[in-house]
Formats: C-alpha cells, sequence, structure tokens
C-alpha cells in the first residue's frame, strides 16, 4: 500500500511541480486573488480525469501486454531521465517569476484561461495519461489504486498550496536561488524514480 501510494505522489507531485505556464498562471493568480481557488480546483479535476484514464485505461492495456510493457517501461525511464536532464539545466541556469500584468478580472475568464494552459499543453496529455498510466501498469488490484491515490493527492495538495500561499510564494520566486533549488528537487525527484523502474526490470 505505501510502495506504490509514494510512488503515485512522487511521480505525480514531480511532474506536476515541473515548472511550466499552468504553474506560473495559478501562482499569478493566487498573488491577484483572481478566482484563484476555482483556478486550482479546475487544474486539480482536469489532473484526476486524465491520471485516471492513463492508469485505468492505458495502464490496463499495458499490464496486458507484457513486452509492450517493457519497451514502455524503458521509454519512461529515458523520458524521466531526460526530463530530469531538463530541471538539471534549469537549475544551473537559474531564472525567476516576471511579474507580468495577466491578471483575470471575470470568473468566465479565469475558468476558460485555465483549461487553455492545462488542456493546450502537450506535456499535459504526455505526464498524466501517458507516462503516469505506463508507470501503474507494474502494479495490479489494489496497488494501482493507491498509486492513483498518490499521483491524484500530489495534485491536490500542489494546487491548493500554490493558490492559497500565492501572495508569500511570489515574493520569494523572484529570487533565482528559489528556482534553483525547486528545480533541483524535481531533477531528484525524477532520477530517483527512473531508477526504481530501471531496478524493476532487471
Amino acid at each position: 500500500m505505501i510502495a506504490p501510494f509514494l510512488q503515485g505522489f512522487g511521480t505525480g507531485g514531480g511532474l506536476i511541480v515541473a515548472i511550466g505556464a499552468q504553474n506560473a498562471f495559478v501562482l499569478s493568480q493566487g498573488v491577484r486573488k483572481n478566482h484563484h481557488l476555482v483556478v486550482a480546483l479546475i487544474c486539480i479535476i482536469c489532473d484526476a480525469v486524465f491520471i485516471s484514464a492513463g492508469v485505468a485505461g492505458f495502464g490496463s492495456f499495458v499490464s496486458g501486454n507484457p513486452l509492450f510493457s517493457q519497451w514502455v517501461t524503458w521509454g519512461g525511464a529515458g523520458f524521466l531521465i531526460f526530463y530530469g536532464f531538463g530541471s538539471f539545466r534549469s537549475a544551473v541556469k537559474g531564472g525567476r517569476l516576471e511579474a507580468r500584468d495577466n491578471a483575470v478580472r471575470s470568473l468566465g475568464t479565469a475558468v476558460i484561461a485555465t483549461l487553455a494552459v492545462t488542456l493546450l499543453n502537450p506535456h499535459f496529455y504526455l505526464d498524466t495519461v501517458i507516462l503516469l498510466g505506463s508507470i501503474s501498469s507494474q502494479f495490479h488490484g489494489q496497488m494501482r489504486l493507491y498509486f492513483w491515490i498518490g499521483a491524484v493527492c500530489a495534485s491536490v495538495i500542489w494546487f491548493i498550496s500554490l493558490s492559497l500561499g500565492g501572495q508569500m510564494l511570489a515574493p520569494l520566486f523572484q529570487k533565482q536561488i528559489s528556482w534553483r533549488i525547486l528545480d533541483s528537487l524535481v531533477c531528484l525527484t525524477m532520477w530517483f524514480i527512473a531508477g526504481s523502474l530501471i531496478m524493476h526490470q532487471v
């Protein structure tokens, strides 16, 4: 129970926390308190729906095809190593939150903008459906359910924290060292999970 939950939480968390347009948007709306709780809720629902599709559909398909499962696992490990390397480069390079005025004034605009930064991002589907779905294939029955719970919990905790803590986090992420620490944690998480997938195949 604990192992699949932690792997789901770690994988989902590492992918979600990775810096991107969605996180920057959620953070900016949290800073301005522009329907920030609705924005966070939409992100959580989108994650839950597509993680469910990956774990239930793609995960079941992969687990029923041992050879394909092996290829997907190695491919997932390779992608995680590459993903972690990208975070490593970002950590070395450094960055900062740009204080651009992209405030949202109406609830309808907030919903549309949130869906856009989420659903128009190809990496969103790659992370939730393909990657999490393939990694979940190593678990069966209730173990896969615990993996799903871990991944969804990571999404809930991250987006609520990002939304409610926006005003406190924004000044912090004006500093390059904050991005470097975050990117370093993402890198280590991705590489650790990649290593666990490789060990599972060896």
